[in-house]
């Protein structure tokens, strides 16, 4: 392997992102090329797996396109190949794998199958380089998993949401005040306006010494608050509620929860470090939530940049990087499939 010029091409198409990245040497991004599905899904309020299946085939050919033109290179000077291959949507990963597979076949060069979850965690160290071992904590609308993270390819999972994710309760709740779709964006900046002390909305397994997650229980409290018991269809605008509070309050339950959860995490395994990852990280309040509490418990934190939050396929190619230089191997491009869990 060749250090002055690794190149790997990453591959993510787990949700609703078609996402290309080059990164050389596992550190140095040059191209990266995201394209949002979020307006063909928002007069759903939600991600339609069929709509995003097709948007995926429409539009990786012209994105693979463009990022070898961002980043004026030719396929023959790829390295390697990394796909996502897990978790998501299985329609959505066998369109990237496909894609992948053919590559990799067709330059014969290693097919390396990453995690997106993992690689959440994983791109920090494209701005800061990690040191190991520490507590992880991938928080999106899918996840809310806490890690034991001993390498850069070693992840056990010490605890996850047995309900809804972080994110997903942050789409819900939108809903629910008829804010529109995606949820998280749009409360943290309703929040701003409201006292999150305002109403106590509960806090799900705090107090029960596991390192689950549970944000269901937090998502009925808000529409009971919102309706009444009989959560009936008026509008909480008609009302008379005031809204920026509720945001502020449901938004403080999360991060709370989130903080609370990661630090008996670190307690538990005598970590030194955490590390953040996924798309509900780029809520400010979240960040600055961490950044008090970890200063305060004499823990580093590594924090991503916003833009490489949500899935992206930089983090891929970082990742395929890291896994190629450890494994020095890769599997038979014909046999690699996707899987619509983590584990």
């Amino acid at each position: 392997m060749k250090r002055r010029r690794f190149i790997c091409l990453g591959i993510e198409t787990s949700c609703d992102e078609t996402a290309i990245g080059l990164v050389k040497n596992g550190r140095e991004i040059i191209a990266d090329v995201v394209l949002s599905q979020v307006d063909l899904h928002r007069v759903y309020g939600g991600v339609v797996p069929e709509i995003a299946c097709r948007a995926h085939i429409e539009s990786i050919l012209p994105i693979l396109i463009k990022t070898l033109k961002d980043a004026r290179i030719k396929l023959s000077d790829i390295s390697a190949v990394g796909v996502s291959n897990r978790p998501g949507l299985i329609g959505a990963l066998l369109v990237g794998l496909s894609v992948a597979k053919t590559l990799a076949w067709l330059l014969n060069k290693p097919l390396i199958a990453v995690n997106h979850i993992q690689a959440h965690l994983y791109v920090n160290n494209l701005v800061d380089e990690l040191t190991y071992p520490y507590i992880g904590l991938v928080v999106s609308g899918g996840h809310t998993t806490l890690f034991w993270v001993k390498s850069p390819t070693y992840y056990k999972t010490i605890g996850r949401t047995r309900d809804d994710a972080s994110g997903e309760a942050f789409d819900k709740v939108a809903k629910i005040l008829e804010l529109g779709y995606p949820g998280g964006p749009i409360i943290e900046i309703t929040a701003q306006k409201g006292n999150q002390s305002a109403i106590k909305f509960p806090r799900g397994l705090v107090s029960d010494g596991s390192l689950d997650f549970s944000f269901s229980g937090l998502k009925t409290a808000v529409l009971y608050y919102c309706k009444g018991q009989n959560a009936s269809s008026k509008s909480p605008l008609k009302n008379g509620l005031n809204i920026p509070d509720i945001c502020a309050s449901f938004q403080e339950a999360v991060v709370d929860t989130l903080a609370k959860k990661t630090l008996q995490a670190v307690r538990k395994k005598n970590a030194m470090a955490v590390v953040l990852g996924g798309g509900v990280v780029c809520n400010e309040a979240l960040r600055k939530r961490f950044r008090d509490v970890c200063a305060k418990a004499g823990i580093k934190l590594y924090l991503p940049l916003k833009k490489l939050c949500t899935d992206n396929a930089v983090m891929v190619a970082a990742m395929t990087y890291e896994k190629f230089k450890e494994f020095k191997s890769f599997q038979k491009s014909l046999y690699l499939d996707a899987y619509s869990t983590a584990e």
